[in-house]
This record gives C-alpha cells, structure tokens and sequence, in this order.
C-alpha cells in the first residue's frame, strides 16, 4: 500500500489525542473515519478538502401560528452534503435533539451510503428542531409547508429529493410534495420518496430499510458460517426499522429474545412473538405496559449474550462507556451513527463483526432510488420486483465491502467508508472543479 500523504504535518487531519475530545459529536465521528480511510486511500490533500466540506448548509426560521392563535418560531436545517454523483438524497426529521452539526453528519453519511450501494445520488438530510408529539396535524402541516418553502430553492427531482425520517412519514411527504408543486405549478411526484403509493410512492418502501437490515445479517452469518436458523436477536428500536427487521428476520428463522423502545425494553430468551409486539405499538404507539417477558433497562438490552444486535433507534448508544460490554457476535446497525467512533476500536478488539450503518441500513434509501426512478418514468413495480432488487443490490454491496475489508486487512466500516470516498473522488476527478 502507498504511504499515506495525509499526516498531522499538513494541517489537514487532527491528532489522534483530540480526534474524539467529543466522542458523541456525530459530525466529529463522521469525520474521524473519513480520516482513517481517505489515510488508508493515499486521498490526495486536495480531493480530501473537497470532500470533507459540505457544499450547502441552509437554516431557515419557520413561524407556525398555532392552533391557541399564538406564533411560534422554529428552526429547520437542510444540508446538502455532496451532489457530484447525482441530486442529493436524505431524509427530514422533526425533532428537539435535531442541530445543524448533526444534520451535517446525517448528509455526509448520507453521501457516503449512496456511494456504497452505488446509486447514482448524492447525500443531504434535513430537520426542524420541534416537539412533533405535542403538536396538531394542523400545526404540523403548517410547520411543514413553511420549512419546504423556506428551503424550495435547492428543492427539486433534479436536485434535491427528501424523504421520511425520524418523527416524519408519508403524510408529511405529501406536503412536501404538494407544497413544491403548488410553486412550480404542476404536480412532481419525484420531488419526495416515501410518499403514500397513492401519490406515487414505491411498493416496498416502508419495510425497505429494516429488509436491508436483514439481507446483510444474513450475509454476515454466512460469511461468519453461523446457522441462520436458531440465531438470537436483541432489537433496540422497535419503529418501522426495528420492527420490520425483527418480524423479517423471524420469518428467516432467528429468534429475536429482547427488544426495546424509549418507552420499555424486554427479554424473553424464549422468544418474543413479533407480530403479537407490533400489534400492541399499533394500538399503544409504544411498547409501553408490553408484558410478555422480562423487563429490563436500555442499557442492559445492548450488552446480553446475544448472536446478533441491531440498534435501530438514534446515534451514538454504543460508546467508549459499554463497548467492552457488548456480548453480541454481530452488530447490524440498522440506525444512523449508533456507535462511536472511539468506541470502534473496542468492538474490534472484541473481535465484534460489524456490519456499518452506511451499509447496513442502506435499503430505505435504495427503494427510495427506485421510488424516484418509477415517478420519472410513470411506470410502477410490482412489490416482488422492487424485493428481488433490493435483495440484488443489497447482496453485492455486502459483498464489494467485505472483499475491501479482506484486502486491506480492515474492518467493515473502514472498507465501508474506502469503498464510498473512493467512488465519489473518481466523480470529482473525472469532472474537475468548475473556476
């Protein structure tokens, strides 16, 4: 391998000594494996200023008159992190945790996780720092019309193409979609993805992500020549993620034994019926008074003796703190940034096979490509098509990363993040810089 040119001398890369002064930033730890892997690429000084910049940070004031008659001012982020392989692509989430640095990691990931699929878009996210819970459907439809024409301009099929996320769903899409058209003064379907198949939206979609999840577990466990059938689960998340993962992976003939939500987390080693678990968020919107096993903390679910452990709930809940704790065989990151970046080391010390978010939960955004793809062409899949395509891309995406992982003799994730820079600085190469 070329001796790396990145090195602390040139001022582009920080010490070790304070790569993780704050391990939970998600932005730094974004940052940090970009180093080590742009370092393993020989990623010239150049190429790395480009690509560890975003290219559009917008913050937008959105006032909401409320339904007491009284205005409240929020602020919303969208982030357009890299579009050089194509319209950038990332979810809106509303949330009161949400900030501009971590929406600016959510797009880099973003870029990468696109890269790493090989999917021809770029990566952006978005978010509106809010309460969604204690809000109406009226003040929300409100909230969500002004922050997209607070944020039209980068708007568009061409350009910059939202979709669900954290606390937002098909219906917000629908405004998103209906507010944009309404501008341009006809109606866009591929504006947005996840949006109701009524609109446009693909079959497949919703369950996408937690499918992906489940195709790269089983890979991983035929690549680690453990028994799919038999193999126990720890879920932590029990949303459209979590929960889809969870039943897919049943139906697969693993055993998931815990699975949790901010509400309650429970343990049954016997089994927990998955179907029984989801009927009960439907009807409670949580797993609250579920009492069909043992009741256990959060942090508790994460380090049980367990064969696989998805987190697919928020970033950073795997740390330097309970890393050494971890008892799962494999780690299937169905969240974004659920683990640290100074906690990688300790899981591959531990000898953890991790399957990273940028790959692993990387099938949300594939159908939404294909999303995109049938509202341009006005020709929709049957819901068996867009499975047997995700299942295709999934499978080789699985397996171009960890023939990357065997030659250079690193970790998934590291192959992960070599694999997507690489892809996305030969685009930046093959079309120069525009002066």
């Amino acid at each position: 391998m070329a001796t790396a040119r990145l090195t602390p001398a040139h001022g582009l890369v920080r010490p070790d000594k304070d790569r993780f002064l704050d391990e939970e930033n998600p932005f730094e730890a974004m940052m940090s494996r970009f180093d080590k892997a742009a370092e393993l690429l020989d990623l010239e000084p150049g190429m790395y200023k480009v690509l560890r910049k975003a290219e559009k940070q917008i913050i937008v004031s959105i006032p909401v008159m409320m339904d007491n008659g009284e205005v409240e001012v929020y602020e919303g982020y969208r982030v357009l992190y890299n579009t050089s392989r194509g319209p950038a692509k990332g979810g809106i989430r509303f949330d009161m945790q949400v900030t501009l640095e971590e929406v600016k990691a959510l797009a880099a990931w973003m870029t990468w996780k696109c890269a790493v699929v090989n999917i021809p878009f770029g990566g952006a996210k978005g978010g509106v720092r809010c309460n969604p819970l204690e809000m109406s459907a009226a003040e929300l439809e409100k909230l969500t019309r002004r922050y997209t024409s607070g944020i039209i301009n980068v708007l568009g099929p061409d350009s910059d193409v939202p979709a669900p996320d954290v606390n937002t769903n098909e219906r917000v899409m629908a405004w998103i979609m209906d507010t944009y058209s309404m501008h341009v003064g006809h109606t866009t379907t591929a504006v947005v993805t996840g949006k109701p198949v009524e609109l446009g939206g693909s079959l497949g979609r919703r369950e996408a992500t937690g499918r992906g999840c489940m195709i790269v577990t089983k890979e991983a466990l035929g690549h680690l020549g453990m028994q799919v059938r038999g193999t126990t689960v720890a879920v932590q998340g029990f949303g459209n993620v979590g929960s889809v993962a969870a039943q897919l992976l049943v139906g697969e003939g693993c055993k998931v034994v815990a699975i949790g939500d901010r509400s309650l987390s429970i343990h049954n080693a016997k089994g927990i019926d998955i179907d029984d678990a989801i009927a009960h968020v439907v009807k409670h919107k949580s797993l609250e008074g579920y009492a069909k096993g043992d009741r256990i903390s959060g942090a508790d679910l994460l380090t049980l003796e367990v064969d696989v452990l998805l987190p697919a709930a928020l970033e950073n809940v795997i740390t330097t703190k309970n890393a050494a704790a971890i008892r799962a065989k494999v780690i299937c990151e169905g969240a974004n940034g659920p683990t640290t970046a100074a906690a990688d080391s300790i899981l591959d010390e531990k000898g953890v096979f991790v399957i990273p978010d940028i790959l692993a939960n990387a099938g949300g955004v594939t159908v939404s490509y294909f999303e995109w793809v049938q509202d341009r062409g006005g020709y929709f899949w049957p819901e068996e098509l867009v499975n047997e395509r995700l299942t295709t891309i999934m499978k080789r995406s699985f397996g171009d990363v960890l023939a990357l992982s065997k030659e250079h003799r690193v970790n998934m994730r590291t192959a992960a993040y070599m694999l997507a820079i690489s892809r996305v600085a030969t685009v930046h190469r093959l079309r120069g810089i525009y002066a």
